[in-house]
């Protein structure tokens, strides 16, 4: 990290490269492109991302896209109810070597740069927290050795809703380790039309690789380079504390819809993906409004909602944007309506 702000050059060179792959996921998902720009702005922040919505809505293909685009190695796993542990992380094999037979540590799909853990919540809870110590530490650990992943490492996941039938909820320890969870939309008749005259079989366009390694090192460091002011700072640390219903912060949304506020990692999230989001708005320091853009799907997930609140059909976005309003950007006491 540094404390100086980014030259103009510098931004203007971080949107290039952001353009590239922009334009590049774009052309492949089709109608999505609030989708497609918090997707970068998680991957610039090195994040994991969580995509919820419908099967059929691109989710995969839209993962798939951004690994080629970014040059990275690309893994996909199908989770189901039968998946193993081992199936992901690897395990020991039995192999000969010098006329003795040796167990070898042969890695599982978790050692690409970009893992597409699809369908996540179809498996039981014991193999999706296999992913934990990865998404966490960068490493696995199997049989007491430890094997570090490659850098970079993403996982982006998909889940149907848990309404569907199939689906084991995510638990909280898990939740919080992505830094976005993004729901996918439906797409609207003009972008069907478009498919279904542009796209045999819905088949997506060919693309290249739009960075090369130094290329994505390079937009990792112009992200670092982006300025983040005390004053947005303790902005962010404020709307995490207020989701604490017990503390005194606590806007009346919170206490009466939220059982468990966000931790110190949702702070975190949100300072990183402030300041992708800065430079892909080509600003050298992190403003209020890239705050507000990247909040929703930093917080929702990591916040608990009382079970009353889920039954009146509160969402946790709600919470959120009304969490917006009721704290001040400069610091000071919550308004009156906001009590």
């Amino acid at each position: 990290m540094t404390d100086t702000m980014p030259t103009a050059a510098d931004v203007a060179r971080g949107q290039e490269l952001l353009a590239r792959v922009r334009d590049g996921a774009n052309a492949v998902l089709l109608g999505q492109r609030e989708l497609v720009d918090l997707c970068l702005i998680a991957l610039c922040a090195r994040g994991h991302l969580l995509l919820e919505g419908l099967p059929g809505l691109g989710k995969t293909e839209l993962v798939k896209a951004l690994a080629k685009l970014l040059g990275l190695s690309f893994a996909r796993v199908q989770f189901t109810p039968d998946l193993l542990p081992s199936d992901i992380t690897g395990g020991p094999i039995l192999q000969e070597r010098g006329g003795e037979r040796q167990l070898v540590f042969r890695p599982g799909p978790l050692f690409a740069n970009l893992v597409l853990a699809d369908e996540i919540n179809r498996s039981s809870p014991k193999t999706q927290s296999a992913l934990l110590e990865g998404m966490q530490e960068r490493s696995v650990t199997v049989l007491g050795e430890t094997h570090a992943l490659p850098r970079p490492f993403f996982v982006l996941a998909t889940q149907n809703p848990i309404e569907l039938e199939g689906t084991y909820p995510l638990p909280e320890a898990q939740l919080d380790r992505f830094l976005f969870k993004v729901q996918v939309p439906s797409l609207d008749a003009a972008t069907l039309t478009t498919i279904l005259t542009e796209r045999r079989h819905g088949a997506p366009p060919a693309i290249a690789m739009a960075l090369d390694a130094g290329d994505l090192d390079e937009l990792f460091g112009l992200v670092d380079k982006v300025f983040l002011p005390r004053a947005v700072a303790g902005y962010i640390a404020r709307l995490v504390a207020a989701t604490q219903p017990s503390g005194g912060a606590a806007p009346g949304c919170v206490r009466e819809a939220v059982r468990f506020g966000a931790s110190p990692r949702a702070a975190i999230a949100i300072a990183e993906a402030s300041r992708a989001a800065a430079l892909m708005a080509g600003r050298p320091n992190v403003d209020f409004v890239d705050v507000a853009r990247v909040a929703p799907p930093a917080l929702a997930h990591r916040l608990v909602l009382q079970h009353g609140a889920l039954v009146s059909g509160v969402a946790a976005h709600d919470v959120v944007r009304q969490l917006l309003t009721a704290v001040p950007q400069v610091g000071g006491a919550l308004p009156e309506a906001a009590r």
